[in-house]
């Protein structure tokens, strides 16, 4: 069996370490979660960058929401692209749609250029573009390594017949990587198209946080448990992905 790489998002440094000690081949680092990944500050990266030797590939990400750019949020993109490569960043991921939901070519073209090679992914924006077989041709010409998708719905799990006919459009021009929701049955379904390289995986839990403070009378979030609990990764669920990657 090939060796199928699992690459997990991670939100802060002690997840981060958790996933490179645990066995996760390669972190997509990002920033606020609950907007679903932002560009990570530049000091987390060059500290991981001391601390692991896996691959850290980088959200680039303005803000939350739709993914099409002004010229100004694009101009951000590009320069954190350019620090983000100086601090070591050995590959992004990013994604822009025009207003109509199809990838706007020229802006990504223009962001993959400020990489300077190093390889990135085409992110979750695919899953809502208009046209996902029109966004595959199009991102395949701008250049991209590679495509983070969950088939276009909520999860991998709806998304899974979507996906087996991407990967077989794709074929050997791209790698389609399968994420969000991810389960490890899911390599299994997926392996059978003779196309799969990566899968995303979270393999995330919430672990309680050792603050021993809590103000009653103060919240940040809707979610009491942001600020009790921290974000980590799960050993056992990695286990269970490596025993399916061939990890």
């Amino acid at each position: 069996m090939k060796k199928i790489c699992l690459e997990s998002p991670v939100f802060n440094v002690e997840a981060a370490m958790d996933a490179a000690e645990f066995g996760v081949d390669r972190l997509e680092l990002c920033a606020n979660f609950p907007e679903g990944g932002e560009t990570p500050s530049a000091g987390m990266l060059k500290f991981l960058k001391t601390e692991i030797d896996i691959p850290v590939f980088v959200m680039i990400r303005p803000r939350g929401g739709d993914f099409a750019y002004s010229q100004k949020e694009l101009m951000v993109m590009k320069r954190d692209i350019e620090l983000l490569g100086e601090q070591g960043a050995d590959g992004f991921v990013f994604g822009v749609l025009d207003k109509q939901g199809f990838v706007d070519t020229d802006s990504c073209k223009s962001l993959l250029r400020a990489a300077s090679g190093k390889p990135c992914t085409f992110h979750r924006a695919f899953d809502v573009s208009a046209d996902y077989f029109d966004s595959l041709e199009k991102i395949i010409s701008c250049g991209f390594d590679r495509i983070l998708t969950s088939g276009g719905k909520n999860s991998v799990s709806e998304g899974l017949e979507t996906l087996k006919e991407l990967l077989q459009k794709a074929g050997d021009r791209i790698s389609v990587m399968p994420g969000g929701g991810t389960k490890p049955r899911h390599v299994l379904e997926l392996g059978t198209t003779g196309f799969l390289k990566e899968i995303h995986a979270s393999c995330k839990m919430w672990k309680p946080s050792s603050n021993h403070y809590l103000n009653p009378d103060v919240s940040f979030s809707d979610d009491p448990k942001s600020f009790t609990h921290h974000l980590r990764i799960d050993q056992n669920i990695v286990s269970q992905f490596l025993e399916v990657t061939g990890g």
